[in-house]
């Protein structure tokens, strides 16, 4: 019959060429293994997740409503969207609740019309399967209550809070034309919609609807300054089999992480949200002297704010996450416990010191006890633009800095990377 590559729909009529076909067809179980083969589904349900009583009838539901779209790429956008509930409803029901039905065709065409240039098929194809998240709105109490369920995640340090949201198709448009009315000369003409934004501190994600790419804004994003998230060779917005954007490729790269753990949830105050300092290696280092053990890794922070960063610069934020496992053991000496009372950075380009820094630590002198949660320490720094990484030490005391049981010792923070990545979140 073909592969699912080249297949479309068009089986009732091949399945009618001859008696044995007629006979074939009559049988349900053909149908139940194109549907398997072309839609990655194992049970006849309609796209809403309805059952039906066929495979044969489901096949057709399916043809009515996504015949226009290319069979990979149905595959692939509702094995995004299926993978991106699961790890939701398992890890973070909160931010589940807040997906939205997908839009229809009419929908998609109506924004369209009114934004006068056409999305990306892919990006279409997403917002069919669901309308991204509910909408923020600043006179809804309920909003606050929701800001920090960004399926897409954030990071806090200093006064500095992101989470990031994927926009539904009103708030796209809406800040869409925010953006072309309030920096005509920058955004007239590039076809570019406003895809996933931040409800704290600035952050916004525009989709180039002509080329397909996807930008992340800077700090001088009004100036119509932008980065690519998304390595460029691999966006093929026209292909005629599998079409990719930039926003289904990005998409993709996220749900990647959260499975395989370099991204996880974490508490920030009293609510859940997903942080995006990466919690495995390469970009996550650990080391542990004395019994305390030092989890480092950092995050390129695009749209901090231009007054505060040196030209040339890049702004980082890296999060330290120390504790202790097991026992507080200086040689063969036992204490109840560690506090940390300074630091010492060395950062390196291209194997190179760069600069090198020791001083008190700012704000922060946790206590580390033995089998309690890890205590975070997040803060940022801006370094000279290309490939950098950290590394240094901690100054801990046994016991408490009020009453110290001993001398000072050492503990190592492994090399840890910072540099601009090829996915950019």
């Amino acid at each position: 019959m073909g592969s699912s590559s080249t297949r479309s729909f068009s089986r009732p009529a091949l399945a009618c060429a001859s008696t044995r076909l007629r006979d074939a067809v009559a049988d349900d179980y053909p149908w139940r293994r194109f549907y398997a083969e072309d839609l990655g589904l194992d049970a006849p349900v309609d796209p809403g997740g309805q059952p039906l009583p066929s495979f044969q009838v489901a096949y057709k539901v399916w043809l009515e409503s996504f015949g226009m779209y290319p069979l990979p790429l149905i595959k692939r956008v509702k094995g995004f969207w299926n993978s991106m509930k699961i790890w939701l409803s398992e890890n973070f029901p909160e931010a589940a609740q807040t997906l939205c039905e997908g839009v229809s065709e009419a929908q998609l065409k109506e924004a369209e019309d009114d934004l006068g240039f056409k999305f990306p098929m892919p990006t279409k194809l997403l917002y069919r399967f669901c309308n991204a998240q509910l909408p923020f709105d600043q006179y809804n109490y309920e909003t606050d209550l929701i800001s920090t369920y960004g399926i897409i995640g954030g990071y806090e340090f200093n006064d500095h809070l992101v989470n990031v949201h994927l926009s539904p198709l009103k708030q796209i448009l809406e800040d869409t034309k925010e953006y072309y009315q309030g920096y005509p000369d920058d955004f007239n003409g590039r076809e570019l919609i406003v895809v996933a934004t931040s409800w704290f501190h600035p952050k916004q994600f525009l989709l180039n609807c002509c080329n397909g790419e996807l930008y992340v804004g800077t700090n001088n994003l009004q100036s119509g300054e932008m980065l690519s998230c998304v390595p460029r060779a691999l966006i093929k917005p026209t292909d005629k089999d599998l079409p990719q954007d930039g926003l289904l490729l990005w998409l993709e790269e996220h749900v990647r992480r959260l499975q395989n753990g370099m991204i996880k949830t974490r508490m920030l105050t009293r609510s859940k949200y997903i942080s995006l300092y990466p919690e495995g290696p390469p970009s996550c280092t650990s080391a542990v002297t004395n019994g305390v053990k030092v989890r480092a890794s950092g995050v390129f922070v695009p749209e901090y704010p231009q007054s505060l960063v040196p030209e040339r610069s890049c702004m980082y934020t890296y999060s330290i996450r120390m504790s202790v496992p097991e026992a507080c053991m200086l040689g063969s000496v036992h204490c109840s416990c560690y506090q940390l009372y300074s630091c010492h950075w060395a950062i390196r380009s291209r194997d190179m010191v760069v600069s090198d820094a020791s001083g008190e630590v700012i704000r922060q002198y946790p206590v580390l006890s033995p089998g309690e949660d890890e205590s975070v320490y997040e803060s940022c720094m801006s370094l000279p633009e290309g490939p950098q990484s950290v590394e240094g030490s901690f100054s801990f005391v046994p016991g408490r800095l009020s009453y110290p049981v001993g001398k000072p010792f050492e503990v190592a923070v492994a090399p840890f990377p910072l540099e601009v990545p090829e996915y950019i979140f």
